[in-house]
């Protein structure tokens, strides 16, 4: 038995560490020493007679046999993972590590301000949210959970909807004052906009439009480019150009007369009644098996305290 728990705690660390990159990264990953994993590696490496890892002070490499090797064994982390995963939901009481990612922006205005009140009421429940706006791989850096817009949503993930969000086409009073206010989408050519690109696959968001029950998509004069929202809307209020944010951040900004809404509502002055399109914001976890009390409490948690919000 002894033997056999040496073999899988080195399978794990040397899976972990290929992942991350290192064996230091891997040791914080499963919550042992940088030593200790080393160690469960070198016995591995003994036990199989061969070396795994090229190790030097600045990188950690495959060997060809650890290349064989870990394309065999990393299945076999998940399953465990998985396993554990089953036994753990068999308890109907949300316990243990819970990993949620989100983008940037929506998990520092709308997600993690849910988090101390979910902690309070499930103790037993310790967090850990990761915000990035680049991909996220659920298994291979532990996600629990990840919250995504739709555009965002990947075959295979399971998705349960969170919200809808407005999207609020908005800029300073100072830039309406110096260049007037477009009446229409379509003047939006004639503008400085202040766009976003989404550092998972690199493109300019393009902002969509409902006129009439038709969606469609002005040109835009993009001015300025930034792949983080909140330093879009500092742009903004600094009178830099027009700009496109969700209503988590742009609400506030706009009852403090920082900026000014464009478009949508009732017409009034000769300006379009167009909505803007919205976007709509889910938890996605890999399958069934990973809907376990935690990720189901979270959730539920998250949709009641989001519902009616916009």
């Amino acid at each position: 038995m002894d033997i056999i728990m040496d073999t899988l705690r080195g399978i794990e660390s040397f899976v972990r560490s290929v992942e991350e990159g290192s064996i230091a990264a891997a040791a914080r990953k499963l919550g042992i020493t940088p030593a200790s994993a080393s160690q469960n590696i070198a016995r591995l490496e003994r036990a199989l007679g061969t070396r795994l890892l090229s190790r030097t002070t600045r990188q950690l490499g495959l060997t060809e046999s650890g290349r064989v090797y870990f394309d065999r064994v990393r299945s076999v982390v998940h399953d465990l993972e998985l396993a554990a995963v089953a036994v753990a939901s068999l308890s109907p009481e949300p316990r243990g590590s819970l990993k949620i990612a989100s983008s940037v922006a929506f998990g520092r205005h709308v997600v993690a301000p849910l988090v101390p009140s979910f902690a309070e009421r499930h103790p037993e429940v310790s967090i850990e949210l990761v915000v990035t706006d680049r991909e996220i791989d659920h298994i291979g850096e532990g996600i629990d959970i990840s919250v995504r817009f739709g555009l965002q949503l990947e075959p295979g993930l399971i998705a349960r909807k969170l919200a809808s969000v407005p999207m609020i086409i908005c800029a300073a009073p100072s830039y309406i004052e110096r260049r007037g206010r477009p009446k229409q989408p379509e003047d939006l050519i004639q503008h400085h906009c202040l766009v976003y690109r989404y550092a998972g696959h690199g493109r300019i968001f393009r902002w969509a439009f409902v006129r009439d029950g038709l969606r469609f998509e002005p040109e835009l004069k993009a001015t300025i480019v930034s792949n983080d929202i909140d330093t879009l809307a500092e742009m903004a209020i600094a009178g830099a150009g027009i700009t496109r944010l969700g209503a988590f951040i742009a609400t506030d900004l706009i009852e403090r007369g920082l900026l000014v809404p464009l478009f949508g509502g009732a017409p009034c002055e000769g300006i379009a009644n167009t909505d803007h399109e919205p976007f709509d914001f889910y938890a996605c976890f890999v399958d069934r098996q990973a809907e376990t009390p935690k990720v189901r409490a979270f959730i539920e948690h998250a949709v009641q305290s989001l519902k009616g919000r916009w």
